[in-house]
């Protein structure tokens, strides 16, 4: 036994000897060439690395700052750089026969540039192993299987020969034939710009597993990442073969978790759109490799809808299904339904990416939503009511059209509320002589059995006709006019009080709105029905002098 012992101690020893020495007596410099010749031709791109080192106890090489070259047509800069590059390999070929055999490759800290054309139709990655023949004939290296020799005469690869009719089962030359067990991207940073626009977006700590990676088949892969302007995504599934003619075409199967998602700064959704709030959200991405579906749901808070809005009160909810084009960069909004409490709107259509700005052509319906759920939308779509004033009961109907590019949108449609009150407003004290004319008491809560109007929403402002405004307490208010952006309003209305047509104007803003008399018009009204012969006897029957009555028309009330 102690003699056992002695020997096992002498293997041991002699073990950690050679694994001492074994770095000394092989340089792994050897195999750089090669390592940078293979790279290149199987991906399409210059590559170079820095010094190597053997590590016996890690079994790997280690590369100092590898770099890939980008697309030419793009930019002479890198597409991806990294201070170290970490190559994991069978040791017993490398001892024996200095064959370096790739198990595992990991990339830490890699900076990565991701840049769209100005169209919108391609991407710098594109064109990643797409040329690598051509590629790997100018570094005198053809695409095979990732396994590096040092440069010899006597261990260059032969071709085998190949029989007239034999069939050929290898993959085609313009596809890569590289396979590696692992591949890792630890601590990474993806920088994401558009050719032609200014702004770009930083997806920081990026952290990718991929196994059994190959360019000819699918693959497992999961991959995590920060979001700009706070939040996180979580991408899991699989993804391949690999496109050979665009690498943006590679079909993906996968699920996406993202959570925090800052809306405006994402870079998910054109800032163009004036859409902000925090999103989370559960999906699922299928792409065939010519269209990608997207369906899940989302949960927003704090969201803005216009960029002079203020942040919904409550959280919105969206269940979605989205059908996008890679190639023509254009998709269908399939479902969409936006709901907040029970009220439930759909939003259909169809997008395009072309261009600075992304071009929409949408269609918004939402029939018997109840307005105490809207209320706390209201500041969300900029619209801005009275100090203290709400809107309670009653449903909301909308049927509106939404057309051309987010940052000049074009909405046009009807809107109609029935049955709901304006609480902490008192319409009837603006209007008080037309009230006193219908003979009916006003309160601090303002009535509306029906309100309806076509609407048109642009960037110079809102225009609303055919305004049909029922209040009880004081009459049908009809009419047209117009909300600024700066929220200004400018109207002509006309109120039908028992026979009586009294029309006014409404200015200040929609917090603030003043009412003032249209005299000339009110003469006139009032003449006409004189010179009819019906103007006593109206007076007669609604207060013994009518003009009275009017004498205290649009009293200044705060």
């Amino acid at each position: 036994m102690k003699r056992f012992l002695k020997i096992l101690g002498i293997v041991v020893l002699i073990l950690i000897l050679i694994a001492i020495a074994l770095p000394f007596l092989i340089d792994a410099n050897t195999f750089k060439p090669k390592l940078e010749s293979e790279l290149s031709g199987t991906l399409g791109r210059q590559v170079t690395v820095g010094n190597l080192s053997l590590s016996l106890w890690t079994g790997g090489v280690a590369a100092d700052n590898i770099a890939i070259a980008d697309d030419p047509s793009f930019s002479k800069s890198p597409f991806v750089q990294a201070k170290s590059l970490r190559v994991g390999v069978e040791m017993i070929p490398l001892i024996f026969s200095r064959t370096l055999n790739v198990t595992d490759i990991t990339l830490d800290q890699p900076q990565i540039d991701l840049v769209k054309s100005e169209n919108g139709e391609k991407w710098n990655f594109s064109s990643l192993g797409t040329s690598n023949a051509s590629t790997a004939q100018q570094n005198n290296a053809p695409p095979e299987k990732m396994k590096a020799q040092p440069e010899s005469k006597e261990s260059a690869p032969k071709p085998a020969p190949t029989e007239p009719n034999q069939t050929q089962t290898q993959a085609p030359p313009s596809t890569p034939n590289l396979s590696v067990a692992k591949l890792n991207v630890n601590g990474g940073k993806v920088t994401v710009s558009q050719v032609g626009r200014d702004r770009k977006y930083i997806y920081d700590k990026v952290n990718i597993e991929v196994k059994d990676f190959s360019f000819t088949s699918s693959f497992p892969f999961n991959m995590t990442a920060d979001l700009p302007g706070g939040g996180n995504m979580k991408l899991d599934g699989k993804v391949g073969p690999i496109n050979s003619k665009d690498a943006a075409l590679t079909p993906v199967d996968a699920k996406l978790q993202v959570q925090g998602m800052n809306l405006a700064q994402s870079g998910f959704i054109d800032p163009a759109m004036g859409l902000s709030g925090i999103a989370d959200l559960n999906g699922t991405v299928n792409s065939n490799g010519q269209q990608a579906k997207v369906d899940g749901t989302a949960k927003a808070t704090q969201l803005k809808v216009s960029a002079k809005g203020a942040p919904a009160g409550e959280p919105v909810n969206v269940k979605f299904v989205v059908v996008h084009n890679l190639e023509k960069q254009t998709g269908q909004i399939e479902q969409c339904d936006i709901a907040m409490g029970k009220a439930v709107s759909h939003l259909t259509g169809t997008y395009d990416l072309h261009g600075k700005v992304t071009t929409v052509n949408l269609k918004l319906n939402g029939q018997g939503m109840p307005v105490d759920d809207l209320e706390a939308m209201l500041p969300a779509v900029g619209v801005i009511l009275p100090p203290k004033a709400t809107l309670k009961g009653g449903d909301l109907n909308i049927d509106l059209a939404s057309t051309g590019p987010v940052d000049k949108l074009v909405t046009t449609g009807t809107v109609r509320m029935e049955n709901s009150s304006l609480a902490g407003f008192d319409l009837g004290s603006r209007l008080s002589a037309i009230s006193a004319l219908a003979g009916k008491q006003s309160g601090d809560v303002t009535q509306i059995k029906n309100f309806s109007s076509n609407v048109k929403v642009a960037p110079e402002g809102t225009a609303a006709n055919n305004i049909n405004l029922d209040v009880p307490a004081i009459g049908v208010l009809t009419g047209e006019g117009t909300v600024s952006p700066s929220n200004q309003l400018a109207a002509k209305m006309n109120a039908s009080v028992g026979g009586m047509n009294i029309p006014f104007g409404v200015t200040g803003t929609t917090s603030d709105p003043k009412f003032t008399p249209d005299v000339k018009g009110i003469a006139t009204g009032l003449l006409g029905n004189i010179l009819k012969g019906q103007g006593s006897n109206q007076g007669q029957q609604q207060q013994q002098n009518p003009l009275s009555g009017l004498s205290g028309l649009f009293k200044k009330k705060k």
